[in-house]
């Protein structure tokens, strides 16, 4: 579905993104009062970028994706035991609030299932295969965040998350737009009007993408901009998160000698993080954490930039005609 225009946007999609996030700012510092009304508009214009993302793969192809055990396996350890015993080292070096710690823990206890895609694709990694986790993914950190922030936190500080936000994030974010997507496409097998729904979404990925960051940033700048202290004390950690899971996903994919492809959809996983997705949950929290969103849209600020530098990076780290080897 390839057009001028898509070629463009995707030639274009850093810049544009970050003038995104851009405006975002500028709109939250002008009109501070406006920020519920941007929060409203988070997961329409959230579920509308991952019904495009998940129309960009025939769904045809996700049967032979899922096939690929030792790759599923990997991202799912990755995810899950590798990246929880680093954030538990990085929070331990760090003494944080109740209310950021648990930003910090939402955020980076949940793998990214949305625009890590996108990333992936841009460095050359097999995003096929990461789109095809991408319900498996959320189904577990669904499963196992609870757990895991009994584990970090106590019982005392689990308790306050409520499951509900989370379930609603996961039925309204993945399950609908994934249904929407293979019934589109379908449709589009049948009768042409599927056809120019499939090639508009396919468009409009890197606009909702940036509308996306937009009306999220616009709904907590100003909530930023009045604690900028205990953000600027996380910005340390996140960033150190991309370091250390970059070196440990090419780690990794060396051990298991994955091709070159599914060596950098690993690495991206393993750094990308679901704060776009659990920012519902952080919304949700009583007023006593009213900072917590905020220190989740932090993450995402620090990831993006982060995403400007794997995407030249770790073409570099894992080139393509030194990791052939299949699996």
């Amino acid at each position: 579905m390839s057009s001028p225009l898509i070629d463009w946007l995707d030639r274009h999609q850093i810049p544009i993104y970050l003038a995104g996030l851009a405006a975002g700012a500028a709109v939250g510092a002008a009109w501070p009062a406006g920020g519920h009304a941007w929060e409203a508009a988070i997961y329409p214009v959230l579920g509308a970028l991952l019904y495009a993302t998940f129309l960009q793969v025939p769904f045809t192809k996700l049967t032979a994706a899922f096939r690929d055990v030792r790759f599923l396996a990997a991202v799912l350890a990755m995810n899950f035991i590798v990246v929880p015993l680093v954030v538990a080292g990085l929070t331990a070096v760090v003494s944080l609030p109740q209310a950021v710690l648990l930003g910090v823990l939402l955020t980076l206890l949940t793998p990214c299932i949305d625009y890590v895609i996108v990333f992936c694709g841009l460095a050359g990694g097999d995003h096929q295969r990461l789109l095809a986790a991408a319900p498996l993914l959320m189904l577990v950190q669904m499963l196992a965040l609870p757990l895991l922030l009994w584990l970090f936190v106590g019982p005392e500080l689990a308790e306050i998350v409520d499951i509900g936000p989370f379930l609603e994030a996961f039925l309204i974010l993945i399950v609908a737009p994934l249904l929407l997507a293979w019934a589109t496409e379908g449709l589009a097998t049948r009768h042409r009007s599927g056809q120019v729904i499939a090639s508009a979404m396919s468009t409009a990925m890197v606009p909702l993408m940036t509308a996306t960051l937009f009306v999220v940033v616009a709904s907590q700048f100003p909530k930023i901009s009045h604690q900028i202290d205990q953000v600027l004390k996380v910005v340390p950690i996140y960033a150190a998160f991309l370091l250390i899971m970059a070196l440990l996903g090419l780690a990794a994919a060396r051990l298991l000698q994955l091709d070159t492809g599914r060596a950098r959809a690993l690495i991206f996983s393993g750094a990308t993080r679901n704060s776009l997705v659990v920012l519902p949950l952080a919304l949700a929290l009583p007023a006593a954490y009213a900072i917590t969103p905020a220190i989740v849209v932090a993450q995402t600020l620090v990831e993006l930039l982060g995403m400007i530098i794997f995407v030249r990076i770790v073409p570099r780290l894992v080139p393509a005609d030194t990791a052939t080897r299949t699996s």
